[in-house]
């Protein structure tokens, strides 16, 4: 192969440079304007990626530029970890995401979700005193203010064709099960010959404070989110990882480039 290998793994490194710093600003951006706990714990990762990035970016550039061999060497040994946890990773990713789905109801526009439908690894994220942190940043965050202020005129026929999201129909009012009528999105009234047969039933109240956040279908609101969200970011890993083996192969050729230069040099 060329020796522009160099060359090339330079260019590609400036690229992922020039990426790592929107990705560090990003993360101090959220520092600045997280206003609850639920959002507080985003920053850090952030930051990490972005300086993760940068530094290793960096290294590879001085590495393929000046021809620094055992800082390629470095370079290759710390990207060859990051493809495999990241391969790692979207395996999981995916694996965990595979189950659990919303249960569509009939003449109603949005679905219901239930904790049991989901992996058990996912189920105990969102258990004990982590659910308690969780569930007071939703609080925290108005989930459910808004959600009354925003569907407060509907009569019980609009308010049951609305396309909530799974966080508003699993934390804000409570389950299909519990034949409760309506009177407004956060206040229901509780029927002597209700069926209490979901746990449910029995956790909602209509204090604001409390609503069905304590619920089960609340935190199956919370696990759709995360699942959604975990299948677009593992697409997204999948793009980076063949643009991470691209580079390893690059600086691959650039390294041997090297160690044959400095042969016929030392020779």
């Amino acid at each position: 192969m060329p020796k522009c290998s160099n060359s090339l793994i330079g260019i590609l490194n400036v690229v992922t440079t020039l990426l790592s710093i929107p990705i560090i600003i990003v993360g101090i951006w959220l520092s600045k304007q997280s206003g609850t706990e639920c959002e507080r714990w985003l920053e850090k990762p952030v930051i990490a990626v972005g300086v993760f990035l940068l530094l290793v970016s960096i290294a590879g550039l001085v590495g393929a530029c000046y021809r620094v061999t055992w800082l390629l060497w470095v370079y290759l040994l710390v990207m060859f970890l990051l493809i495999v946890i990241l391969f790692a990773f979207t395996v999981f990713s995916f694996v965990i995401t595979n189950k659990g789905a919303g249960k569509a109801l009939s003449g109603k526009g949005y679905k219901e979700y239930r904790l049991g439908d989901y992996s058990n690894w996912l189920q105990k994220r969102v258990s004990g005193s982590t659910w308690k942190r969780i569930s007071s940043c939703l609080y925290a965050g108005q989930l459910c203010s808004t959600f009354e202020s925003k569907y407060a005129n509907d009569t019980v026929y609009e308010f049951y064709l609305r396309d909530l999201s799974p966080l508003q129909s699993g934390c804000c009012k409570p389950s299909n099960d519990c034949s409760y009528m309506y009177k407004s999105p956060t206040n229901w009234a509780k029927l002597g010959n209700a069926t209490l047969t979901n746990p449910d039933c029995i956790t909602w109240s209509n204090d604001p404070k409390l609503l069905c956040y304590n619920c089960q279908s609340c935190k199956a609101g919370l696990l759709e989110n995360l699942k959604t969200s975990w299948k677009k970011v593992s697409v997204v890993n999948v793009v980076f990882l063949v643009f991470l083996i691209i580079v390893y192969a690059v600086g691959c050729c650039a390294f041997r480039n090297n160690r044959m230069d400095n042969y016929f040099v030392k020779y």
